[in-house]
């Protein structure tokens, strides 16, 4: 059967970091599971629980050892999606946290959106003939425009990269793009994912305003209510796909 007329019983929500994750975590009463021994040791922590009809596997990217902080960014989103997805095969993988916006789009903290048409890399500059387009990687979303709407959450493209604030050239990018959401893992999850031919979605709750000073200021101060306000939309989304198809989110 077509990924997209599979009825959603399992639901892989990637996320980056606790803070984030633990408003569901506790919301769901999700309960800590195992790492299969034959992936090796590695840092993902994975919390599985029931939402309506649908299991739900909230997938964690861990604690890096070094630095004893969470393991945010790309590199760390890839691993999570390729090991989780692989492994616990869902019907279904969401990209799921905390991101910029533009107050000039009229987007206030707090706001949660839900990912439209694709998702862009804003810092792979490879101005080579062919290699231009692989740098921004224009990954493909489910449409949940009908999710969108039924929830009243606002729709836009996001765009990933491996840094808190934006450089000059990051700015550009993320113009040109017309990307609405900027953060720094949905990219890199929706790569593997469409490599192993599953749907993927993100969900982002806005922490700070990238046209507004101090992005990071703003994301230490706003993160707990963001995260807990992306808990209740991601219950919520669990709710409407129980008994739904991949196709039925448009």
């Amino acid at each position: 059967m077509d990924a997209v007329a599979r009825p959603i019983r399992t639901v892989a929500v990637i996320m980056a970091m606790r803070a984030e994750a633990q408003p569901l975590i506790d919301r769901l009463r999700a309960q800590p599971k195992p790492l299969p021994d034959n992936v090796g040791p590695l840092p993902l922590q994975w919390f599985d629980a029931r939402a309506s009809g649908v299991t739900v596997v909230v997938s964690l990217n861990g604690k890096d050892r070094r630095h004893g902080v969470d393991k945010i960014a790309t590199q760390p989103a890839v691993l999570n999606a390729y090991v989780t997805t692989l492994h616990r095969r869902p019907d279904l993988v969401i990209s799921a946290g905390t991101a910029g916006g533009w107050a000039a789009q009229g987007t206030e903290v707090g706001d949660v959106f839900v990912s439209r048409d694709r998702f862009v890399y804003h810092d792979r500059r490879i101005p080579l003939p062919a290699f231009e387009d692989y740098g921004i990687g224009s990954y493909p979303t489910v449409d949940a425009a009908g999710l969108a709407k039924a929830l009243g959450l606002k729709r836009g493209i996001v765009t990933s990269g491996n840094s808190l604030d934006a450089s000059d050239a990051d700015e550009l990018a993320i113009a040109q793009s017309g990307a609405a959401v900027k953060e720094m893992e949905a990219a890199s999850v929706a790569w593997v994912v469409d490599l192993l031919g599953v749907p993927m979605m993100a969900i982002k709750a806005i922490t700070d305003l990238v046209d507004r000073p101090a992005p990071g200021e703003q994301f230490v101060a706003n993160l707990h209510q963001a995260s807990q306000r992306l808990a209740d939309v991601l219950i919520d989304v669990f709710d409407y796909c129980d008994g739904r198809t991949i196709a039925d989110l448009a």
